[in-house]
């Protein structure tokens, strides 16, 4: 990314990651200063908040090298049971905040087909 530019005045840089295995290519950003704040963004389903877990986990290992911290939590909804209220608990657990609940909408599919 960086060799193509990808750095070059941005205010945003957005990846996705596979959060069961936190891996190097997830973690150089972070362990070459690349990032400061980095926002979760999950569904309330259990797979999902695991895969933030592990993220965050990521996050802390490498917080005092990299300067980097979690921003917070965002859900993208998936109206599975109590979803906004394990959210807001996993963002508790996490020492951090569900910083928005993204509410689903059919548009979305339907955009797809």
């Amino acid at each position: 990314l960086e060799e193509n530019g990808a750095y070059e005045d941005i205010d945003y840089v957005s990846y996705d990651v596979l959060g069961d295995v936190v891996c190097g290519g997830f973690a150089m950003p972070i362990r070459e200063n690349k990032a400061q704040e980095i926002y979760i963004v999950m569904s309330g389903e259990m797979m999902a908040m695991y895969a933030a877990n592990n993220i965050s986990k990521g996050i802390l290992k490498y917080a005092n090298s990299g300067g980097v911290r979690l921003g917070g939590l965002i859900c993208n909804e998936r109206q599975t049971d109590k979803e906004l209220e394990l959210a807001e608990a996993l963002a508790k657990k996490l020492g951090t905040q569900l910083i928005y609940f993204v509410p689903r909408d059919n548009v979305v599919q339907h955009a797809e087909l």
